[in-house]
């Protein structure tokens, strides 16, 4: 699947999931705009990429826990680019720890903030680019915890309830944004490694997540798939 020409912003893309999705889309001739807490980490990232192909890359600065930050995203990008064909809401910090109380108070605000505030901020201040493109997608990156009854992942309430947010927050954009023809899509993936066997005996692969996203974002305009929910078939932490 080659994606020519295609403006993509990935949020959290300095590393793991965030930079396997920018490169995977670059490695298809799009031009990404990958966002990332550290910029020097986003500009290095960014290099490689553009160095190898076909696709460039552009590096921002983005906490999405700081409001300013991700207005200060959004305005650079508008600047470089006309429109956005994809975003992807990638960025989001886990937070482990079963115990409510845990944890600091600061790490659950910026958990949430990051996750919740800083994606919904993200969409609003880039809704007016992906408006003038002619084939807008929102891609959000949630979690199973993010779903009604999940129980089987470690993760801290606080990101528990963070998908849960984001999850609200996508379903009611599918409603409102497809009469624009905008399709928000959305993946709901358990616990999953960084890199392993891509088989049935084992967990799922963040590269087994990337193709989703990218067998979704290429399918016709008339293909509005707005939710992947993943079997976990092997128990929490085993």
């Amino acid at each position: 699947m080659q994606l020519d020409g295609l403006q993509v912003a990935v949020s959290g893309a300095a590393r793991d999931t965030g930079r396997l999705l920018a490169e995977a889309f670059a490695a298809r001739g799009a031009h990404v705009h990958l966002s990332a807490r550290d910029l020097a980490t986003a500009e290095q990232v960014a290099d490689q990429i553009s160095r190898r192909g076909p696709g460039r890359a552009d590096a921002y600065r983005c906490d999405l826990a700081e409001p300013a930050s991700v207005r200060a995203f959004a305005a650079a990008l508008c600047d470089r680019s006309g429109h956005l064909d994809v975003l992807i809401n990638n960025g989001a910090g886990y937070l482990a720890g079963a115990d409510l109380g845990e944890v600091p108070d600061s790490d659950i605000v910026e958990a949430i903030s990051g996750a919740a505030t800083g994606t919904l901020l993200l969409t609003k201040h880039l809704l007016p680019l992906l408006r003038r493109s002619a084939r807008p997608d929102i891609v959000n990156l949630i979690s199973a915890c993010g779903t009604a009854g999940h129980h089987r992942s470690d993760a801290h309430p606080a990101f528990y309830a963070a998908k849960h947010a984001q999850a609200g927050l996508a379903g009611i954009l599918s409603h409102r944004l497809r009469p624009e023809g905008i399709r928000v899509i959305s993946l709901f993936p358990p616990d999953f490694v960084q890199v392993g066997p891509r088989d049935a005996a084992n967990d799922l692969t963040a590269s087994s997540v990337v193709d989703c996203v990218l067998f979704a974002v290429g399918q016709p305009r008339d293909c509005f798939i707005s939710e992947f929910r993943f079997e976990q078939l092997r128990p929490a932490n085993g």
